[in-house]
């Protein structure tokens, strides 16, 4: 696997040199873009506006408009020569409990993996840290972008999550009312989640639209006619008690005392 990103976490005179890799990968089936009557596939080029050209990776440099058709241009040494020692590092800044980060907060996960040599001074970390019950909150600058991360002990590991600026997390977008509620609705409510609630285990969940997308394809490879997967009629239940009470029975429950 390829390292997404190197650096070293500093804490005070500390440092661990670290490289960052991504956690997950895209199994996700892509498509192509056709043309509609050929079946050719479609392709985008790049070209210049000016010469009406068109133009390689190699050709394309960076260029900030700060005027209308007026460019400064920002070559990659340029970018590098303004990152000071503490950007290139992964310079932590507090520690903060594990529940108090936010979830929505959360962008993109790393395992951090210590480089030879580093693994007792990693260790010493995770560990401490997995003991407290504590998160570091950090920086660091990845492409051209400062982030906000959070080193986050794990079992096995360290896992680097970055995080979005408090500025970039835009409000919810429609105001939700309070309603008010029946007791006997919590209490159906309440035992329809303790019927429910069992450990997580992630290897028990896939994702079973991408199988039958997998197989629809394999279909029409084959000249077959691809078959309508849900076929039963929807189920509108538009009583709140009688929703829970046929929840209820369907997770193997019987009535709650007190509820029609």
């Amino acid at each position: 696997m390829a390292v997404a990103h190197k650096g070293s976490i500093s804490m005070g005179l500390v440092l661990i040199p670290i490289g960052l890799y991504k956690t997950s990968t895209d199994n996700d089936i892509h498509f192509n873009q056709l043309d509609k009557e050929s079946k050719a596939r479609i392709k985008y080029k790049k070209y210049c506006s000016h010469c009406n050209k068109e133009v390689t990776s190699k050709d394309i440099i960076k260029g900030y408009e700060y005027e209308p058709d007026k460019y400064v241009i920002m070559s990659d040494d340029d970018l590098e020569k303004i990152k000071t020692k503490k950007d290139k590092t992964i310079h932590i800044i507090q520690f903060t409990k594990m529940e108090e980060v936010d979830t929505i907060y959360y962008e993109k996960d790393y395992y951090a993996v210590p480089d030879a040599g580093a693994e007792k001074a990693y260790e010493l970390l995770r560990q401490a840290m997995l003991e407290q019950q504590k998160v570091a909150i950090a920086k660091t600058v990845m492409g051209t972008k400062e982030k906000l991360i959070v080193l986050y002990p794990a079992k096995d590991g360290m896992i680097v999550k970055t995080l979005f600026y408090a500025d970039e997390i835009v409000p919810v977008p429609k105001q939700i009312p309070q309603m008010q509620l029946e007791q006997n609705e919590l209490d159906m409510a309440k035992m329809l989640i303790e019927n429910m609630t069992k450990s997580f285990n992630a290897a028990e969940f896939k994702d079973e639209y991408q199988e039958r997308l997998r197989n629809a394809i394999m279909a029409k490879i084959q000249g077959n006619e691809i078959v309508s997967a849900d076929s039963g009629e929807q189920n509108n239940v538009i009583n709140l008690m009688d929703a829970l009470q046929r929840s209820l029975e369907l997770s193997g429950n019987s009535k709650i005392s007190g509820t029609a």
